[in-house]
């Protein structure tokens, strides 16, 4: 009796092969959506098609928390992080699976198993923060977005049932702190990105200043856009008007035709906007059709037929 006790308790605390399996494909699918929204970012893909629409999409993704940082004028993307996240949960749950990958791999199943829920209850808070923004601050849907906040929480799941845990207790313990942890940076995060909580402009009426550096493609783009009669309606307090010009960078702002429609803005053009039936920022009229939301620097240049 004892001996067959000891067999059931190895077996439970190597976890579910199965549920290794689903966490490996799930993830898949996870490297999958926030890799080419990635790759679209670096412009090596392209422009996405977003089920539910574009705007939604391109507001989200091209909000002030749609990115990390810039590294010489290389922009990181939000969805990069997601990535190497689905990258390291496919490699951990892979790892025990893989024959001939260790003398004794069944030293790989507990780290591994322990490796898979902390990454993944991170994600998954960090996406609930994420979802929250979505709805209350950029007021926007993106599915791509939704799909990865949804895949983190299945992962977690997974984990939690799959993980043939003996000591639930401290699986628990674990889980609190790490959601402590990630919901206190992710909110400090999210304050800190606002852009409602920076003085962005110097006085009443004029926009926040561009503060990305542009390079000769955002440069030649934006004056082919002027040549081309494109025009830019835009309020000087409007969050994704700074993102759409962000974008560019602040030297490619310069070639652009931006017009104010703000009736307190410096110097607006407010009867040309009513004219134009303007009623969502920014607002781009290609080739007589006015279009508002904002636009990636590849939908634009297909638009447009820009080649550089």
């Amino acid at each position: 009796m004892s001996t067959a006790r000891l067999k059931s308790r190895r077996r439970q605390d190597q976890g579910s092969k199965w549920a290794r399996i689903a966490i490996a494909v799930l993830s898949t699918v996870g490297i999958i959506d926030t890799g080419s929204i990635t790759l679209s970012r670096w412009g090596i893909l392209g422009a996405l098609s977003c089920p539910g629409g574009n705007n939604g999409c391109n507001q989200v993704l091209n909000s002030p928390w749609g990115k990390l940082f810039d590294i010489n004028g290389l922009e990181i993307p939000l969805s990069f992080l997601g990535l190497i996240t689905y990258l390291a949960i496919l490699a951990m749950a892979l790892m025990p699976l893989i024959p001939g990958i260790s003398e004794n791999k069944n030293n790989l199943i507990r780290p591994t198993w322990w490796g898979i829920f902390t990454i993944s209850c991170s994600m998954a808070i960090f996406s609930l923060i994420l979802m929250g923004l979505m709805v209350y601050k950029i007021q926007a849907f993106c599915l791509f977005c939704l799909l990865s906040a949804m895949i983190s929480i299945a992962l977690v799941i997974l984990s939690i049932f799959g993980g043939g845990w003996e000591d639930t207790s401290k699986l628990i313990f674990r889980g609190i702190l790490i959601s402590l942890g990630i919901l206190l940076g992710g909110l400090i995060w999210a304050s800190g990105t606002d852009p409602s909580q920076k003085t962005l402009a110097s006085s009443k009426g004029i926009p926040p200043i561009v503060e990305r550096q542009s390079n000769s493609y955002q440069i030649d783009l934006a004056k082919h856009l002027t040549k081309s009669g494109v025009k830019m309606y835009s309020a000087y307090w409007c969050p994704h008007c700074h993102d759409q010009k962000e974008l560019f960078g602040k030297q490619a702002v310069k070639e652009l035709v931006i017009i104010e429609c703000a009736a307190d803005g410096l110097n607006n053009q407010r009867s040309l906007c009513e004219e134009k039936n303007i009623t969502g920022f920014p607002s781009w009229e290609i080739n007589g059709n006015v279009d508002s939301g904002v636009r990636t620097l590849s939908e634009l240049s297909k638009l447009t037929k820009f080649n550089n």
